[in-house]
């Protein structure tokens, strides 16, 4: 006969819809105070680097929603992501370098009226890629000699008057 606690939180990977659902409730919460704790860069930027713990946390905490690994050791390694996230992050404010390695630079897509072709190849972006962006942003048909255009390093395109 199982127990209540057994129906309410499970075991392994046979859970059922109760666990899996106790699970879940209390993950999202704990990993909603971790990226509280954490800061608001993880969605705020949405950098590759951003992006990557973003994807290691589902990923890890699955495995303890569904009972593929133990609830603790999948709260523990979301802990340990969320404060090296948190470290780096930390250590790119005092050490440019360290940005630049994990994030990349801006690289300028138009300049003074310009189109740069061999940067739009670099951010494997088209001529219709960045028309498309333009007439999003600022509503617009054409580019201006008035308007530069950068993609970004989170991957966003910014025009920006000169």
């Amino acid at each position: 006969m199982h127990s209540l606690f057994d129906l309410c939180w499970g075991e392994g990977e046979k859970l059922g819809p109760v666990a899996m659902a106790a699970r879940a409730l209390l993950m999202f919460w704990l990993l909603l105070a971790l990226l509280r704790a954490g800061g608001r860069r993880s969605f705020g930027r949405k950098s590759s680097f951003d992006n990557v713990v973003v994807m290691m946390l589902g990923a890890v905490a699955a495995r303890g929603v569904v009972g593929a690994s133990p609830f603790g050791s999948t709260l523990a390694a979301c802990t340990v992501v969320v404060v090296i996230h948190r470290l780096i992050g930390r250590f790119c404010v005092t050490q440019p370098w360290l940005g630049k390695l994990l994030e990349g630079e801006p690289v300028p897509l138009y300049v003074g009226g310009q189109l740069l072709p061999d940067n739009l190849k670099r951010a494997t972006i088209s001529e219709a890629d960045l028309l498309e962006s333009h007439r999003l942003e600022r509503q617009s048909e054409q580019l201006s000699s008035s308007v530069d255009a950068m993609m970004e390093r989170n991957g966003r395109i910014s025009f920006v008057e000169r």
